[in-house]
């Protein structure tokens, strides 16, 4: 095992030595490379897997904590708002990580080609969780990176390599979670519609009730389901997507704070700021200089 993940940190430094964050020819796949620790960030976890070769991340979702490193992978299985932190990086032994978001049709098409064991037990019905990680895995994840080197292979072989992850995830420890919202019908398959149409649709005012009906259940139901996998209420949930598209708005496109407010769906600027400040932990003017100055710092 210590064999395995020590080539998995050799593969992700390799392909990580120009830059802070690689986004791949491997569909899905992003790599990671950190020299110190950071600030606690706030971020959207996508439905995927990550993995840790070298260091630590915390991942704050609600009031619930997850911690992850080399022996522990975190998986989450709808887009979900979080605060996430690195906690163990140095220039000597670097964070070193890797994301692969998942294809739900490909966890769906897998579930119906095979026979596959029945799943261990869940503990929570929370879309987030950590698992142990095992040599299987990481040999997998190893020969994905290794595609990178030609990637004339990747087409053909990357789904092949993605199918095992998927099926070995699916037999595991946390096997059940990604099976429950892969199922049409299931409770948790429902809720993760309403995520998607949240996602998309943040900026329109939240009508609980209509949710509720969508996924076929009463408002209380709704509620209750939702807050189990996400840690958070219908209402806290779109709070932080706006809020999260606002800075991004505000940072990437150059807009004032109140257009960005706007556009998010925010009628009251300062409301918008008071919200922003308490998220982000300063109002959106500072953030934002905040934000530029460390990027420009970094980049100089």
């Amino acid at each position: 095992m210590e064999e395995a993940l020590e080539n998995l940190r050799r593969s992700i430094a390799r392909w990580t030595e120009k830059g802070e964050q690689q986004v791949t020819a491997v569909p899905g796949l992003s790599l990671f490379r950190r020299d110190e620790p950071t600030e606690p960030i706030s971020g959207i976890y996508d439905p995927s897997i990550c993995l840790v070769a070298q260091g630590a991340k915390r991942v704050l979702l609600g009031d619930d904590t997850y911690v992850y490193d080399a022996h522990h992978f975190l998986i989450t299985s709808v887009h979900l708002p979080t605060i996430v932190q690195i906690t163990e990086a140095s220039p000597e032994k670097p964070y070193l990580g890797l994301r692969l978001k998942f294809d739900q049709r490909e966890t769906l098409q897998l579930m119906a080609d095979s026979n596959l064991p029945a799943p261990r037990a869940q503990q929570t019905s929370r879309a987030m969780a950590t698992g142990e990680v095992d040599q299987p895995l990481v040999a997998a994840f190893l020969r994905l990176i290794e595609l990178l080197a030609d990637e004339k292979d990747i087409p053909i072989l990357a789904p092949i390599i993605q199918r095992e992850i998927i099926y070995r995830l699916l037999v595991g420890d946390q096997g059940a979670r990604l099976r429950q919202i892969a199922s049409a019908g299931s409770q948790s398959h429902q809720i993760a519609r309403a995520i998607d149409w949240l996602k998309g649709n943040f900026a329109q005012p939240l009508r609980i009730e209509e949710l509720a009906v969508e996924a076929r259940m009463s408002t209380s139901t709704f509620h209750h389901h939702f807050r189990s996998m996400t840690a958070l209420s219908p209402l806290q949930y779109q709070k932080q997507l706006r809020l999260q598209e606002a800075r991004r708005l505000m940072l990437a496109e150059h807009l004032d704070a109140a257009t960005a407010a706007f556009q998010v769906g925010y009628e009251s600027p300062s409301q918008f700021s008071r919200e922003y400040n308490r998220l982000f932990g300063a109002p959106p003017l500072r953030d934002i200089s905040k934000l530029r100055q460390v990027s420009s710092t970094a980049n100089a």
